[in-house]
């Protein structure tokens, strides 16, 4: 099958496989195929463009024709069921914090078995709770740790899951706000985490500036390792409140991140304060099926009145699912 590839001297081929590995888009249900003189290696998507800077100079994207994987045993072909669960890292988190231990325990068994990148199988037993948004584990199956590096478009996020939290399921959210963001552009991550957002966006090299923002301690130090892990530049991490360090970079923000979808609608006072004439608010939140958008469009509004401005809604998407009738949105405001 006719698959976008990345095409190379053999001589180069494998720091070029091991770089795809590490950034997720080596398409492994393709045979990795060859000719006298090149090597070529299927992508699962096109490379972003700082993932193409960390190729050999001789890589180059191509199309080819493909075989197919001889396809191995899923979890879903020995139980039936397909299991849910996020993979973070080499650890995969059960999603169903109320299975019993006999299910869980047989599910994590088959993870292990039969996905070779799974060292560690996890099940909440809370939801995301308390103003650091952390959840407590238990350790189901594989090595005894919840800390772990995950690897997504060309970055390396490495996390505590007991002490910050981290969800892959928003990597295509990250990569369509890095879409949004010119060169120069000054950027506030008010919620920042481990740095899923500051770092791709600062690793991009767009951005002149990039400020991460977080209350949670044990979050700020992973994001300072993160920062180091990447090499990625113009980062300033901070661990603090939003709205105090808002004060100190009012109207400098031409974009304002908000991923805190429970709660942000408490810091769009903020938000408007950070961010300057034209710039944009990243705003998330989650919200009923019945009520998508114009309540929270609705508060967005009263924050920039409150501070004599104006809001130009330039979209207003769905993210993901979130749980029956509820839905994490996001929605992008210009403020005047």
């Amino acid at each position: 099958m006719k698959q976008q590839c990345i095409k190379i001297p053999k001589k180069k081929g494998e720091p070029a496989r091991r770089a795809l590995l590490d950034f997720e888009i080596l398409d492994n249900s393709l045979k990795i195929s060859s000719d006298k003189t090149f090597l070529y290696l299927p992508l699962s998507r096109e490379p972003l463009p700082h993932e193409l800077e960390d190729l050999p100079l001789e890589a180059e994207l191509a199309e080819f024709d493909f075989e197919l994987q001889k396809k191995k045993a899923t979890p879903a072909d020995i139980l039936a069921f397909n299991p849910a669960y996020e993979l973070i890292g080499d650890i995969a988190l059960l999603e169903d914090q109320d299975l019993d231990s006999q299910k869980a325990s047989k599910i994590a068994d088959i993870l292990l078995l039969t996905q070779p990148n799974v060292k560690s199988v996890l099940k909440p037993l809370t939801p995301v709770i308390g103003e650091f948004r952390i959840r407590e584990f238990e350790i189901i199956a594989g090595e005894p740790r919840t800390e772990t590096v995950h690897r997504e478009y060309g970055c390396r996020y490495k996390v505590d899951l007991s002490r910050a939290y981290f969800t892959p399921r928003l990597s295509t959210e990250r990569s369509r706000i890095l879409s949004r963001i010119k060169e120069g552009d000054t950027v506030i991550d008010m919620f920042a985490g481990v740095g899923p957002y500051s770092i791709l966006l600062a690793k991009s090299k767009k951005p002149a500036k990039v400020v991460a923002i977080d209350k949670n301690p044990d979050a700020v130090r992973y994001l300072k390792e993160n920062i180091s892990l990447n090499s990625a530049e113009n980062i300033e991490a901070i661990e603090g409140d939003a709205r105090e360090e808002a004060k100190r970079f009012a109207g400098t923000a031409d974009h304002v991140i908000m991923n805190l979808p429970h709660n942000a609608y408490e810091f769009l006072d903020s938000a408007v304060l950070l961010t300057k004439q034209g710039g944009i608010i990243h705003y998330y939140g989650i919200t009923p099926e019945d009520d998508l958008f114009e309540s929270s469009i609705e508060l967005i509004r009263i924050a920039a009145e409150k501070a004599g401005r104006k809001v130009e809604v330039l979209e207003k998407r769905v993210v993901r699912s979130y749980a029956p009738h509820q839905y994490n949105i996001c929605i992008e405001a210009k403020i005047l």
